[in-house]
């Protein structure tokens, strides 16, 4: 029976998941990248994090913790301990793994990944200030200014109709010495043929 056997089984006994998950994690630590099935790669994330955190510490203690969970491999824990005191996870307070998925396993449909450890240093967030929020704000003219901008534009409408009442005088006048002349043509016209008759 698994009584208090936490995790996943990932299909195999307890012993073969273990050692399974062991190289998985020296893999991923000594390459900084693998490629994996999802679940296992999920498994494992913990498991990673759990030895950059003691590499973090940098005791004693915390270096034969990570000695024992990579199953007795004293040059990779160096290696990691080193890269840590070099300052690559100062920055990061967890989450030092990354997966991309991929899809698809062509043989039998496993959903395939990148599992990577996340070496880039973090970019922080600009905090949000209440000075530029103030600064946005567009002045209110005042009653005066808006009476001022108003009057003006009366005035620019009543010089528009004026010019408009008398352009269409002009159009008038000249629509009247037409129809006089129509008329006088047409008159003229009536007499020669009066007179041709």
């Amino acid at each position: 029976m698994r009584h208090n056997y936490k995790g996943r089984k990932l299909g195999t006994d307890f012993s073969h998941t273990k050692a399974m998950k062991r190289s998985l994690v020296a893999a991923l630590l000594y390459n900084d990248r693998i490629k994996t099935i999802e679940s296992r790669a999920k498994e494992i994330r913990p498991e990673v994090d759990r030895i950059i955190t003691w590499a973090k510490k940098g005791d004693l203690h915390s270096r034969r913790l990570a000695i024992a969970r990579l199953g007795g491999d004293k040059e990779l824990v160096r290696e990691i301990f080193e890269k840590v005191e070099q300052g690559l996870f100062a920055d990061r307070n967890g989450g030092y793994t990354r997966i991309m998925k991929l899809g698809p396993r062509k043989g039998d449909g496993a959903p395939m990944v990148i599992m990577e450890l996340c070496t880039e240093p973090v970019k922080k967030k600009a905090k949000k200030t209440a000075e530029p929020k103030k600064a946005a704000k567009v002045e209110e003219p005042k009653a005066e200014e808006i009476i001022d901008v108003e009057a003006e534009e009366v005035v620019e409408a009543e010089e528009v109709v004026e010019e408009a009442a008398e352009a269409t005088e002009a159009v008038e006048e000249a629509a009247e010495e037409a129809a006089e002349e129509v008329a006088e043509a047409v008159e003229e016209a009536a007499e020669e043929a009066e007179k041709a008759e």
